[in-house]
């Protein structure tokens, strides 16, 4: 398990633009995904929402590592920014976009509601693209942005030991989230304990770059059947969790997020290290509501950026749709939770990373 890390070359994808379904009002569903009734199912009238605005497509944004070493944020922030509760957060999300290719993409009803899903958080983890073809992320991307939003991509190579491969990505809206592109890999696995390498990336967000908080997501999807195998798969998750923390450069902040397959109660090794925390307990995230399937694990002594606050975003009730017209999206809802916009020390107060030049 040792050998489990290695890095592997980030599959190139350029930026293609779509231009998209003109009319709409898309921006009148927005909704915060942190009240999450705030739209109320009418019985008999669920019917797709409309389609999008055209607009282009923002550049990428390269990376933030840069920013950390001297080069003005996009947002600047307060020399003495508030305590936790009280500053900016972001929201960071897990969705399974099931068998997310070529059809998805051309069912227009069904791609403006993944795309508003998008837009309601800060960077969302994506599982189950499965598609050969280049230009399906970036054309989604380019239809997220459709409302004059900058959200980006970095996406992972094929991966998977059925003859069906998926990838894994990381979408973001650039003008709150930094990736550092270099920092991105798949987790190798020689030993072929995993059906489906998790793919690791670093982030941080566009505050004052010496009290910016920085993290790392691991984005994993562990098969579901049979039983035992997942199991094995979970298991493994543990020692994975550990090779990425020791590798991440001092980052202490390693959010592990997916699709599990399994409920909090069935998180085997992982669940049991000290300090290790899923925030999704007692809920279901499968569209039919009857399953905790997805979540976001985190230790907690270090991540006291974690504000307390995390759910499922039930899309079928933000956007009025009917099951029928949900699982047409997918059969998973999105996961989400909430992190302060700064980086914290193990009090909870802002931990600045500035030192004294002599």
């Amino acid at each position: 398990m040792q050998r489990l890390l290695s890095v592997a070359a980030l599959v190139g994808l350029g930026i293609g633009v779509w231009m998209f379904l003109s009319g709409g009002g898309m921006t009148q569903l927005a909704v915060d995904p942190n009240a999450p009734n705030a739209a109320t199912a009418r019985v008999g009238q669920a019917s797709w929402p409309g389609a999008a605005p055209n607009a282009t497509p923002a550049a990428n944004q390269g990376s933030w590592l840069g920013g950390l070493l001297g080069s003005s944020p996009t947002h600047a922030t307060s020399s003495a920014p508030p305590p936790l509760g009280t500053g900016p957060t972001i929201h960071i999300a897990s969705f399974n976009i099931q068998v997310f290719g070529k059809a998805k993409l051309e069912n227009r009803p069904v791609v403006n509601v993944l795309a508003e899903v998008i837009r309601q958080f800060d960077i969302v983890a994506i599982q189950e693209i499965r598609s050969s073809d280049d230009y399906v992320l970036p054309n989604f991307v380019a239809m997220v942005n459709a409302t004059g939003r900058h959200y980006d991509f970095v996406v992972g190579p094929p991966v998977g030991n059925s003859k069906e491969k998926e990838h894994f990505a990381y979408v973001f809206d650039t003008d709150r989230i930094m990736c550092d592109r270099n920092s991105v890999y798949t987790v190798g696995d020689p030993d072929n304990l995993l059906s489906r390498e998790p793919y690791v990336a670093s982030f941080c967000t566009r505050e004052s770059p010496d009290i910016a908080f920085t993290f790392i997501l691991v984005n994993v999807h562990t098969v579901p059947e049979p039983v035992s195998t997942r199991d094995k798969e979970i298991e493994a998750l543990a020692e994975v969790y550990r090779v990425v923390r020791r590798a991440g450069r001092g980052e202490d902040d390693v959010i592990m997020l997916g699709d599990y397959n399994a409920d909090e109660k069935h998180l085997g090794r992982i669940g049991q290290i000290p300090g290790i925390a899923p925030l999704l307990r007692g809920v279901a995230s499968n569209t039919r509501q009857t399953h905790l399937e997805d979540n976001i694990i985190i230790h907690l002594p270090s991540t006291t950026e974690y504000a307390g606050r995390s759910g499922v975003f039930d899309l079928m009730k933000q956007y009025n749709l009917s099951l029928d017209m949900a699982e047409q999206v997918s059969d998973h809802f999105p996961v989400w939770a909430e992190f302060s916009a700064y980086e914290r020390d193990y009090t909870g107060g802002v931990a600045s990373r500035r030192t004294n030049v002599r």
